[in-house]
């Protein structure tokens, strides 16, 4: 059997399948038996599940009453969220790099409006 770990932080599970509903990590104190920790969980599919026919779940890190659930015997893997958002905005970023940011456009529109209606200056004498 390999060794299972909790997906929230890695830590080795010592609890056998199945795991029962109410098991929490010894860990971090998380729910093991919740759709994180299930190995049809995957936040690219609707409902990120893998499993068609399991019922929507609407927090994916509190233990539930899914079906299908079988612990996920991959190794754990710290989230990759906060990477793919910065290579996202990295990548937006040098999309737009010529362009001047919303400020200055708004601050030189700005300027030309006033210029446009300003009152002549008065005739000196």
């Amino acid at each position: 059997m390999p060794s299972l770990q909790c997906q929230f932080c890695g830590a080795p599970v010592t609890i056998a399948a199945p795991i029962p509903r109410e098991s929490e990590c010894e860990s971090c104190r998380h729910d093991l038996r919740c759709c994180r920790n299930c190995r049809h969980y995957d936040p690219r599919y609707n409902n990120s599940c893998r499993e068609t026919e399991a019922d929507p779940v609407e927090d994916k890190a509190r233990r539930n009453f899914c079906e299908y659930f079988e612990f996920n015997p991959a190794p754990f893997a710290a989230a990759a969220e906060g990477k793919r958002a910065d290579a996202a905005r990295a990548r937006l970023d040098q999309l737009f790099k010529g362009a001047s940011p919303a400020k200055d456009r708004a601050a030189e529109a700005r300027a030309r409006l006033d210029s446009l209606f300003k009152k002549p200056d008065a005739p000196s004498e």
